[in-house]
């Protein structure tokens, strides 16, 4: 049996994994939470079914503890997860990994320079067809990679998701719309996953420019964007992402010299020369579903043999994306921040 503790629980993705863990007690068990509200901190921990700690130090002095989940707010993630990193336990951090560049690679090489198990919130990469896109991608059964879209949006802001009285707490999620404590809005939070199966299936990004707004005008954030982006490839993409969308409409297209696929209404369409029956019709032989990221940490754990994000591909995604805020306030293309 594996020990786990939880350093913040902030997050609205919190209660999932809270649920996760707890339907798995044979090979796991939450010990102990931290938070830095301690009337946040009691409730999630009576959901975990342990004590709440008022030092999260005393967590990571205890020895029992092999691994921390950090659902904090995402300026307290370096502090986290540099103390957790030296303390040696595993660590799986909700995205994104920082908001600031620099952030993210200090963090980088705490984890790396300890050797302990990592992963991030990134769930995407198990879709069916974003599994298939990659492996054409790296075939080269596409040909050259042209363009590339991807687009993750949801009504969250329409719908109040974040406000008093959702979730757990009293004030809700209320903080993911704080771009000091959050790092960014709708387009931070949600553009996130694009930006990693975006990176994933095309590689470093040499460039962006976006520009955010807001709908509603009820979060002190921006409620959704466009951004453009250049990968050191040649490639052209671009990345929608929000809070104030009622559908996601085509939220992936793939256009290449030798082949050209698209995703909508959750029907994957492919043409290419080389993929026999790929007429532009409906394809539909694709890999199972992946794990969800949170999964295979556990898994992972358990000493199987998982793919995980390394904390390089998440450092690097949370460069562009501070890049893309960057671009959005000087209305200009951008650089990330790379070592």
């Amino acid at each position: 049996m594996k020990t786990l503790a939880f350093l913040g629980s902030a997050h609205i993705h919190t209660p999932n994994f809270v649920k996760g863990v707890r339907e798995r007690a044979a090979d796991f068990r939450i010990k102990a939470l931290w938070d830095d509200q301690p009337a946040r901190a009691r409730i999630a921990a009576e959901h975990a079914g342990c004590p709440p700690v008022a030092d999260y130090r005393d967590i990571l002095r205890d020895d029992d503890i092999d691994a921390v989940i950090i659902c904090s707010e995402t300026h307290l993630h370096r502090e986290l997860v540099e103390a957790t990193a030296a303390a040696g336990k595993h660590l799986f951090v909700e995205k994104p990994l920082a908001s600031a560049a620099e952030d993210a690679y200090a963090m980088q090489r705490a984890i790396d320079a300890a050797g302990v198990l990592f992963h991030i919130g990134h769930f995407m990469r198990g879709y069916p067809f974003n599994r298939a896109l990659k492996s054409w991608i790296d075939a080269g059964l596409l040909g050259k990679i042209t363009r590339v879209r991807h687009c993750n949006v949801h009504h969250g802001a329409i719908g109040g998701w974040f406000d008093p009285g959702q979730g757990w707490y009293a004030d809700g999620w209320r903080w993911m719309t704080d771009v000091e404590r959050a790092g960014g809005g709708g387009f931070g939070d949600l553009g996130a996953h694009s930006l990693d199966i975006l990176m994933w299936l095309l590689g470093d990004v040499e460039a962006v420019t976006a520009q955010v707004d807001r709908l509603l005008g009820k979060y002190p954030c921006d409620e959704y964007g466009e951004g453009m982006l250049r990968f050191k490839n040649g490639a052209i993409g671009s990345l929608a992402a929000g809070w104030v969308d009622v559908l996601r409409p085509l939220p992936v297209l793939v256009s290449g010299s030798e082949g050209v696929a698209y995703v909508h209404e959750d029907k994957l369409y492919l043409k290419s020369q080389n993929l026999p029956g790929a007429d532009g019709g409906e394809w539909t032989d694709l890999p199972a579903p992946g794990a969800h990221a949170f999964v295979l940490f556990l898994e992972a754990l358990l000493g199987k043999d998982v793919p995980l994000i390394s904390a390089k591909e998440a450092a690097d995604r949370s460069a562009v994306m501070a890049a893309f805020y960057q671009a959005a306030a000087s209305n200009s293309w951008v650089q990330p921040k790379y070592p």
